[in-house]
């Protein structure tokens, strides 16, 4: 019943290697090897990405400059559209303001007032998809329905300053399940309200903080992209270069009648991601 009452939202990925916290990145950032960074881009793009993310957070003390530097090195590799990764907004405004023609995408604004209120503007002036943390001034939440009470105030709050419903990317904020056995289920659980009740917004996440500090971390990390998919995910920020999570995300799709016709999940198989 959940999928006949879904909107067909277009499966979106978000490349997220260019991102400084990454050993190979920084190095290059560093050495300013843009042939690199070019690569990594261009590579994710063939992969099936359709935003690039652009992250050079780590690099405190001049991140505007390291910015402006990465979103012009990346624009020269790809014509993707870009998600523009900071807590800071000067750094948000500098990639935002040289991304280009295509509809940005900004990661990210939360419930938390501060944040809320210097990241909003950005949104507003660029047009741009946003990535809204379910997180408020209290903290990271504990439970689904701390997670559901955010969830309804940043749409309530996106929407009436302006924001289409359609540009709106909830994070329901993923946590270890090393940590907490309720981890997964508290996703899975806001996942379902978020399809349930606001058809039209999006929902997305990095998957990888799901397995932290447990073996096979991949196998976990790619089940729990199942689970989310089918409980209403439409959205991942993810590693597109790792071909079995990519392949499972096009089988899936096919599976849960999101994909027309296979048509996706053939033209994977045509580019021989499933021969290994």
């Amino acid at each position: 019943m959940l999928i006949c009452k879904e909107v067909r939202h277009k499966l979106l990925i978000v490349g997220e290697l260019i991102n400084t916290s990454r050993k190979l990145i920084k190095e290059a950032v560093l050495n300013r090897d843009a042939g690199y960074i070019r690569d990594i881009a261009s590579r994710q793009v063939q992969a099936g990405a359709s935003y690039v993310d652009v992250n050079c957070g780590t690099m405190v003390h001049d991140e505007v400059e390291i910015m402006e530097w990465l979103v012009n090195t990346v624009k020269e590799a790809v014509d993707a559209p870009l998600c523009i990764d900071s807590p800071s907004p000067e750094a948000l405004q500098a990639g935002l303001e040289l991304a280009g023609g295509k509809q940005p995408m900004v990661n990210s604004i939360s419930a938390e007032k501060e944040r809320y209120e210097s990241i909003l503007p950005l949104v507003l002036k660029y047009k741009a998809k946003v990535v809204a943390l379910c997180m408020d001034d209290s903290g990271m939440p504990d439970t689904a329905g701390q997670r559901i009470a955010i969830v309804k105030k940043l749409v309530k709050d996106l929407t009436a300053a302006g924001v289409p419903e359609d540009d709106i990317y909830l994070d329901p904020l993923v946590k270890p399940v090393s940590v907490s056995d309720g981890a997964g289920m508290e996703v899975l659980d806001t996942l379902r309200f978020i399809r349930e009740e606001y058809p039209v917004v999006h929902a997305i996440c990095g998957l990888s903080n799901i397995s932290f500090g447990l073996p096979c971390r991949k196998v976990l990390n790619q089940v729990f992209m199942i689970q989310t998919m089918t409980a209403g995910m439409d959205s991942y920020i993810l590693d597109p270069l790792d071909r079995a999570m990519m392949g499972f995300l096009y089988a899936s799709q096919a599976l849960l009648g999101r994909d027309p016709f296979c048509g996706e999940y053939l033209g994977a198989y045509r580019t021989g991601l499933y021969n290994d």
